[in-house]
């Protein structure tokens, strides 16, 4: 990548933080910018869970990035595994059987075009940078060169702790930075406790009910920390789908 191509999306990264630090917020807005796509998301992998979202541009991209950590699957899925994923039409039949539960649910969501970086340094994996588009449509070479070095960048930002208590982007509506939805996790290890499972096993079981019921995940693990959902570890032990007991004083 040459240096003026580095430093021109520098600087239109920091023409969106004014007189403030440059964060992940700014990369994703000079990204959406570059790529003429229509909204971004930075999800970083964790120990106990696959991914968390930090940043997400909107509420469509935030309802996308949700999705996949309910199903366990899409592009940003892939991407956490090192993958360069670049979906041009999220209907396409190909999408539809790779991500058979994810794909008909983000297209209903308005999503059509999905491009997901991964976020590494060497054999560190530290997540996604994710780009959505609510038309089909591929990155053409120059828009895909300018969205690999604003992964680069993100993942510089990602390294420097610093940067979360920087200012939103103007003229957006982020989703608050840091962890989105601490009450999966909350959740999870609560759940682990009940099943006597570790924290990965706990937060599959959650999705398994998040999606049998039709329900989000985050309203799943809400009413888990409420104490109105309780797991059986009966379930565990026959395989069974987790039903999960409800009880408003539980």
């Amino acid at each position: 990548m040459s240096m003026d191509r580095r430093m021109r999306l520098w600087s239109l990264a920091a023409s969106y933080a004014g007189v403030g630090p440059v964060t992940v917020e700014h990369v994703c807005a000079a990204a959406i910018a570059a790529t003429a796509t229509d909204g971004a998301a930075i999800a970083v992998a964790l120990a106990a869970t696959p991914h968390e979202t930090i940043y997400s541009s909107d509420r469509i991209v935030s309802e996308a990035e949700e999705l996949s950590l309910t199903f366990g699957e899409g592009p940003c899925a892939d991407a956490l595994r090192g993958d360069l994923i670049l979906v041009p039409d999220l209907r396409s039949s190909q999408c539809m059987a790779r991500w058979p539960v994810y794909a008909p649910a983000a297209v209903e969501a308005g999503i059509r075009a999905v491009f997901a970086l991964p976020l590494q340094v060497g054999a560190i994996r530290l997540g996604v940078l994710d780009l959505y588009r609510g038309e089909p449509g591929d990155l053409d070479r120059e828009q895909l060169l300018d969205a690999l070095v604003l992964a680069d960048a993100a993942c510089a930002l990602l390294l420097d702790s610093s940067e979360r208590d920087a200012p939103q982007v103007p003229g957006r509506i982020p989703e608050p930075s840091g962890l989105q939805h601490p009450e999966v996790h909350q959740a999870t290890g609560m759940v682990s406790v009940q099943l006597g499972l570790s924290a990965a096993l706990a937060l599959t079981w959650l999705r398994a009910y998040a999606y049998t019921h039709d329900r989000r995940l985050r309203d799943v693990a809400g009413d888990v920390v409420a104490r109105r959902l309780r797991f059986n570890p009966d379930d565990t032990a026959r395989g069974s789908p987790p039903d999960g007991s409800r009880s408003d004083d539980s």
